[in-house]
């Protein structure tokens, strides 16, 4: 097997596996490898809805095997190490690759052992979370079981893929107790440790209404930092508009946990990143700020955009562009450049959602023709039932 290859791509998810069938589609003499160890792909954006008990984990897994593009060597290992100034990737069986390029796209680090107690309770005593396919089934199961008392869901400091999935599962949550006759028994609190609903006013707008329609206590400067799982209590630290800080307990039946998330720990560890620990890419062309070889988009790149798919879907044709650029001419940013686009579809309920899309400015940046800050139900079946198509038939395939 080649030990060097025109493009290696770290990671076979959204990113990596649609940067290589655009790679592939715009030139199929060029020499790309996929590193992922993983046998199954996921859709990630419905598990929102497995928790919600609209689909179920089966609904979102494909064989990997399938969406590897023809002609792109699959090597099944992990990476483990990259140094960039041998333009080398170490593999987690100790073997080393080498490239001509490099694009970084191996996703983000679930970090649920910076919530002290969560790893001991996760899955039990109502502590539940949709990060994770193994996960999200359990958040359906207590939901289902709660009729009375108090449903916490929270958010990190950090930032995660998908920033509206924690309120996401809270909307659907208090929409199911509606339908069955039990959200006046139950007291929903969701922790945030920002200082806003939602950072694009537009849609904050709608989202308050939301949250008042159904009841919702929305406590800004919320962070969880502790779970007391057998106790069911959160431990919540409170940062009042001086700066200080405080602790406080809550009790609770239902606890939907966002865990803190990071690059990968081999990529924290490279002299990729920034100070932040994200690949230091410039945010307009997906190029490496000191490796100009090296290019990243996705979850692990350092574009200040929301962490989302749809995000994904824009960045990869424009890095694609620029990195053929530079292979052909030894300059990027010719063609298009990416102005942060990102899409979030707000579940607000089991028949609405807000498709809140916007720039690297938080302005809104519409695809349809028609007015996105309002919950429709068009727009949730969209999610339901053409996202899905789309990302399976269209962006895994070059194609969208």
């Amino acid at each position: 097997m080649n030990s060097r290859h025109n493009i290696v791509i770290i990671g076979g998810g959204t990113a990596g596996i649609t940067v290589a069938a655009r790679l592939k589609k715009a030139r199929k003499s060029l020499d790309i490898a996929i590193i992922e160890p993983s046998d199954t792909h996921y859709y990630q954006p419905l598990w929102t809805l497995v928790g919600g008990g609209i689909n179920t984990i089966a609904d979102t897994v494909r064989p990997m095997a399938d969406f590897i593009p023809a002609g792109v060597t699959w090597i099944q290992d992990r990476a483990s190490a990259i140094d960039a100034d041998r333009s080398a990737v170490t593999l987690g069986s100790g073997r080393t690759i080498t490239y001509d390029y490099l694009v970084v796209a191996p996703g983000i680090q679930i970090n649920w052992h910076l919530i002290d107690g969560l790893a001991e309770t996760i899955g039990r005593n109502g502590v539940c979370s949709n990060y994770g396919a193994d996960k999200a089934p359990y958040t359906w199961e207590v939901l289902q079981g709660l009729k009375k008392g108090r449903a916490i869901f929270t958010q990190p400091a950090t930032p995660i893929k998908c920033g509206g999935a924690p309120q996401k599962i809270m909307y659907l949550a208090a929409d199911y107790l509606r339908k069955h006759g039990h959200l006046d028994n139950v007291d929903i609190q969701f922790m945030s440790p920002g200082t806003v609903v939602f950072g694009v006013p537009e849609f904050q707008e709608t989202l308050y209404k939301v949250i008042e329609r159904y009841g919702i206590t929305f406590n800004l400067q919320h962070e969880l930092v502790a779970v007391k799982g057998d106790e069911k209590v959160a431990v919540i630290r409170v940062t009042d508009p001086e700066g200080k800080q405080t602790t406080k307990e809550f009790s609770f039946d239902m606890l939907h946990v966002v865990p803190p998330q990071s690059a990968p720990d081999f990529i924290r560890e490279s002299t990729l990143v920034n100070p932040e620990g994200w690949v230091d890419v410039q945010k307009h062309t997906f190029q490496h700020n000191r490796y100009p070889t090296v290019f990243s988009l996705g979850d692990v790149s350092s574009t200040p955009n929301a962490k989302t798919g749809a995000a994904v879907r824009k960045q990869a044709p424009i890095l694609v562009a620029n990195l053929l650029e530079h292979m052909d001419k030894g300059t990027v940013g010719a063609g298009e450049s990416y102005n942060g686009y990102s899409s979030c579809p707000l579940v607000t309920g089991y028949n609405s959602l807000v498709l809140a899309e916007f720039d690297y400015d938080n302005r809104p940046d519409p695809s349809f023709p028609f007015d996105t800050t309002k919950e429709r139900w068009s727009m949730m079946m969209m999610k339901r039932f053409l996202l899905p198509v789309l990302y399976w038939k269209g962006m895994l395939r070059g194609r969208a």
